[in-house]
């Protein structure tokens, strides 16, 4: 074999272990897109898989407390009503005078369980969420914990109107009273801080936060069953959720919907 001969094979045996090389390094370039791409794709159909399964989840939730609701409407509600309508009666016939004090008492005692109750049998069937804007739903909250003299609850926002479902109205003011009960049993704090607002950059944006002892957050998440559920809520009506808190800090929580 002549130097042209060997030059020309060297020059192909180069050119070839270069093209292969590139070949390979073009392969390794596309599998490594297409098992990105895969296992993104992998994640979107987990997280929409999570989604449904969490909105099934309140569906759930909502039809047995709706259930609930209408048992305790239907049934104990009319016969806490009998109840009173003869204690009523033994009071105006007055049959049993020197019982008509511990009578009327326990009228009184009926009555009110029935306000009670009725009220309780609104809230699980929905009927209230449904009928009332977020804004009045956060209200009554506020002014029922601000009744309780245990810690001052202010109420802040900057419209009267959100164009908000049920599904989303639901889960915001569960979200809402979640952290309150939360921060009245925990946070042993004096004021809480709710700020509903739309702007610009957000359709809605809810910020909730107390001026308690706060808390390891990091720590605390791996435990914490209500800080789970007020993220997976949030989720559902694809909020974006974030939460703050620290030892002496206090805690603050802020679910943001875009349109």
């Amino acid at each position: 074999m002549g130097k042209t001969e060997l030059l020309i094979t060297v020059i192909l045996f180069n050119l070839f272990f270069v093209s292969f090389t590139v070949a390979i390094m073009v392969y390794i370039r596309k599998y490594k897109s297409r098992k990105k791409e895969y296992l993104n794709e992998i994640k979107i159909n987990n997280e929409i898989h999570q989604k449904e399964l969490l909105s099934t989840q309140l569906e759930i939730q909502q039809d047995t407390m709706q259930q609930i609701g209408r048992e305790l409407h239907d049934n104990i509600g009319q016969k806490l009503t009998l109840v009173s309508l003869y204690a009523q009666q033994l009071v105006y016939e007055k049959k049993v005078p020197q019982a008509s004090d511990k009578i009327e008492q326990i009228y009184q005692i009926v009555n009110s369980s029935l306000q009670d109750l009725r009220s309780l049998s609104k809230n699980l069937t929905n009927d209230n969420v449904s009928r009332n804007e977020i804004v009045t739903l956060i209200q009554d909250e506020v002014n029922h914990l601000n009744a309780l003299k245990k810690c001052e609850v202010l109420f802040n926002y900057n419209c009267d109107y959100f164009d908000l479902d049920f599904v989303r109205k639901n889960v915001l003011l569960r979200i809402t009273q979640e952290f309150l009960q939360n921060s009245l049993k925990h946070a042993n704090c004096d004021e809480i801080k709710i700020d509903l607002q739309s702007d610009n950059e957000a359709f809605l944006r809810l910020k909730i936060q107390d001026n308690g002892v706060g808390f390891d957050y990091e720590k605390n998440y791996a435990e914490g069953i209500g800080l789970k559920n007020m993220k997976k809520r949030a989720e559902i009506i694809g909020g974006k959720f974030s939460f703050e808190s620290k030892p002496n800090h206090g805690t603050a929580l802020t679910v943001i919907l875009n349109n």
